[in-house]
């Protein structure tokens, strides 16, 4: 249990303090409407998912289409479908 909030964690923390303001917004608001829905494996994906640089978030958010290779998932699915 205590793995999981700190990986919970870890998340709110990497989505809201990406280094712009308008990426802090995009994947906090996302993070806050989806963390407490996802399994410890959704949560791992999202994790390694908030991992990639902002650039290449950004350009899948826009185009819905990634530049690099990238094992599809339920949060690549649900973060494509993802309105502000």
């Amino acid at each position: 249990m205590k793995e999981l909030e700190t990986l919970k964690k870890k998340i709110i923390y990497r989505a809201n303090y990406r280094g712009t303001k308008e990426m802090d917004i995009l994947l906090g608001k996302f993070v806050d409407k989806y963390i407490n829905k996802f399994s410890k494996a959704e949560l791992e994906d999202l994790y390694d998912f908030l991992n990639l640089e902002d650039e290449i978030i950004y350009s899948f958010y826009k185009t819905k289409k990634l530049d690099i290779e990238v094992e599809k998932n339920k949060i690549l699915e649900i973060f494509s479908n993802f309105k502000l």
